[in-house]
């Protein structure tokens, strides 16, 4: 990862800040916003495609409005911590789509996973039905979240002086 961001200057950072802002912006426009002709301004995104820097582009959905009001994370503890639990595990997360992220953690706990549900009894459900029946659950502990306070999408991007430093 650190080759791909290395040669980044500060005009790419400017192009990214512009695409997380509205990646439905015209070419022209974007080009515009950083200061290049629409030509070179292509050809910098299609770079940063290429080498992953971009990996895709996505419409922002409200929960509410398609009924997953219920978000909840669930802390999951694995029986034994083998690499071929944590395969099965991963393995057979990433089929369910009721959970949106996985990651496994240090700590007390070795995976939090970010679930979102229409309501209470569906989550009921996941966890009773799916998620400790995963390979290699242990235990679970779920939290639901009463408030979303804050919910970003976009990567912070520092300060071309401070990216460079890194």
């Amino acid at each position: 990862m650190k080759n791909r961001t290395r040669s980044l200057d500060r005009i790419d950072l400017n192009i990214l800040r512009c695409l997380q802002e509205n990646a439905r912006i015209s070419y022209v426009d974007l080009a515009a916003e950083v200061g290049l002709s629409t030509t070179p301004c292509l050809e910098r995104v299609k770079r940063l495609e290429k080498a992953g820097v971009i990996r895709g582009y996505k419409a922002v959905l409200d929960p509410r409005a398609l009924k997953s009001n219920l978000l909840v994370f669930v802390e999951i503890s694995l029986e034994t911590q083998s690499p071929t639990v944590f395969d099965e595990f991963r393995r057979a997360v990433t089929r369910l789509p009721q959970i949106q992220e996985c990651h496994l953690v240090s700590g007390h706990f070795d995976y939090i996973l970010k679930c979102r549900i229409p309501e209470m009894s569906a989550y009921r459900q996941l966890l009773g039905d799916v998620v400790l029946t995963l390979p290699g659950v242990k235990e679970s502990k779920s939290y639901v979240v009463m408030e979303e306070v804050k919910e970003e999408f976009s990567l912070y991007l520092p300060d071309f002086e401070e990216f460079d430093d890194k």
